[in-house]
């Protein structure tokens, strides 16, 4: 059985948010099966009514080369097609599909690996908030400062009149 099943931190960082959703690659879901990328892809076609769009989608273009530029990786090259992206749901349903003693351990170590995600995103959602909060607030203290810089920075704040001169202010210190 694959490492990679037994380490849920590993499944994590082959979930992608993609229009808003947790998805796994097809590529990725077939390692973990250990079966070839066209074989999953085989059986969910002759399976399809069981993966409405929302179980499972095809990335457009962009969305595959975004996701390819993230990971730096240029060794996914190669496919003649874009790749299937799965939900939680979807992968769910991949269980049902692929029928062997290895696609039952993967589907479990799938499962909990998305559990744990959410499970982490609602712990800290609340910090998530506040630092929105901070970030918004530093945002706005910097345009207030940019605007006192600039303002200082403009001639047309300098005093019409000054103590003893046209235009020349003096310090009080320095008089004295």
């Amino acid at each position: 059985m694959s490492d990679l099943i037994r380490n849920k931190e590993k499944i994590q960082k082959i979930i992608y948010n993609i229009r808003g959703q947790q998805v796994m690659l097809d590529s990725d879901l077939a390692k973990l099966y250990e079966v070839p990328t066209s074989r999953l892809n085989e059986q969910v076609k002759r399976n399809i009514e069981r993966f409405p769009e929302d179980f499972m989608f095809r990335l457009s273009k962009k969305e595959w080369e975004n996701l390819k530029s993230q990971n730096a990786t240029s060794s996914w090259g190669g496919r003649r097609k874009l790749p299937f992206v799965f939900t939680e749901q979807g992968v769910s349903s991949l269980s049902g599909v692929l029928k062997s003693k290895i696609a039952v351990k993967v589907n479990i170590s799938i499962m909990r690996a998305f559990v744990g995600m959410r499970k982490f995103i609602s712990k800290n959602a609340a910090i998530f908030q506040r630092l929105d909060n901070v970030e918004l607030k530093q945002l706005e203290t910097d345009h207030k400062i940019n605007e006192i810089l600039n303002a200082l920075e403009d001639n047309s704040l300098k005093p019409k009149q000054g103590i003893f001169f046209d235009g020349q202010i003096f310090d009080a210190y320095l008089f004295v």
